[in-house]
Parts: structure tokens; C-alpha cells; sequence
């Protein structure tokens, strides 16, 4: 497993999925916010899996080119920003237009019947 993710479950767990995954949750938020779209968190979630790669090689001695790593670094933050979005999202268009939306789920809003 410490192939895959180039470096070990514990750094992964709590480097990469706690501190880093909040700050690919606060993108996602921002994201939302300000009204971007939801594509723009994969460009931002690369650069942060870029960074974990090279603070896991400084901080714990772990592989710095390890693609796998990366692209599973990569899919797990993107994730995380993606789902935050979507929360942040509904939450907005629902208290934000109360007249015409309520929610309907986690992740989805409806039209007011």
C-alpha cells in the first residue's frame, strides 16, 4: 500500500486527507462563493497534490515523484473539493432564493412547488 500512495497510511490519512483535505474543502467553499463553476476545483486540487507530494518528501521522507501517489492524492482532494462545492452550493441557492428553491437532499435542490 506504501507504493501506491508514496508514502505511508498514517501520513496519507492525516497529512493528506485532514490538513489537506481542508484546504481542498475551504476551495471548494470558495468556489461556490463566489460563483465559479465546478471544473475549477481540478486545477486546484492538482496544485494542492502537487504540494502534498513535495511536503510529504520535506516532512516525513517520502517519495517526491511517485505517480501513483500523486494521482490518488489528486483524486482524493479533488473529491473533497467537489463535494464542498456541492454543500456549499445547495446551502447558498436554498437560503439565498428561499422563495423559489428548497432542498431536496444533501446534494440537490428543487423548484418550490
Amino acid at each position: 500500500m506504501e507504493e501506491l500512495l508514496g508514502s505511508t497510511i498514517t501520513e496519507f490519512i492525516l497529512f493528506t486527507l485532514v490538513i489537506l483535505g481542508g484546504a481542498a474543502a475551504m476551495t471548494g467553499q470558495a468556489l461556490a462563493q463566489t460563483w465559479r463553476e465546478a471544473w475549477h476545483a481540478v486545477p486546484y486540487g492538482l496544485l494542492l497534490a502537487a504540494a502534498n507530494r513535495f511536503f510529504s518528501f520535506a516532512l516525513f521522507g517520502g517519495q517526491l515523484l511517485s505517480l501513483s501517489g500523486f494521482i490518488v492524492d489528486a483524486i482524493a482532494l479533488i473529491a473533497i473539493a467537489v463535494l464542498a462545492y456541492r454543500l456549499t452550493m445547495v446551502h447558498k441557492m436554498v437560503n439565498q432564493y428561499p422563495w423559489l428553491y428548497e432542498r431536496a437532499g444533501l446534494f440537490a435542490w428543487r423548484e418550490k412547488r
